[in-house]
């Protein structure tokens, strides 16, 4: 029987709708996407990569709060407002995904919630 169990992060941005941070199904975890927003709910100014270095810390905390870590990211969906955007977020996403490269999808959208430029989600599976 699969268990079902909301993940909430007082580390992260509150959901903007009715949702949860994450769900993690048995041991694994599906996060919500995560915008570039402070945990106070504050919108990141600045470029790309300073939106991207938000929402990847956004993702962090979520996986700490999930018993997992970027370390254990399986699948990674990007959702770009701009895809000329690509290669300044690839620079910032490097950093953190250079050696354990997840699967992966980046697409460019016409619109993201609240008007951000970048959306991120993951599935990851619970640590040991």
């Amino acid at each position: 029987m699969t268990t079902l169990t909301p993940v909430t992060c007082k580390n992260a941005p509150s959901a903007a709708a009715s949702y949860s941070h994450a769900m993690k199904a048995n041991n694994l975890i599906f996060l919500s996407g995560q915008i570039p927003m402070t945990a106070e709910n504050k919108p990141v100014e600045g470029s790309i990569a300073d939106k991207a270095e938000q929402v990847i810390q956004n993702i962090k905390n979520v996986l700490e709060a999930s018993n997992s870590s970027l370390e254990k990211i399986v699948k990674v969906n990007i959702f770009l407002a701009d895809i000329n955007s690509f290669a300044e977020f690839n620079t910032v996403y490097a950093k953190y995904f250079n050696v354990h490269k997840p699967a992966r999808s980046c697409v460019a959208v016409a619109a993201l919630p609240l008007n951000a430029d970048l959306e991120m989600e993951v599935i990851a599976v619970e640590n040991d």
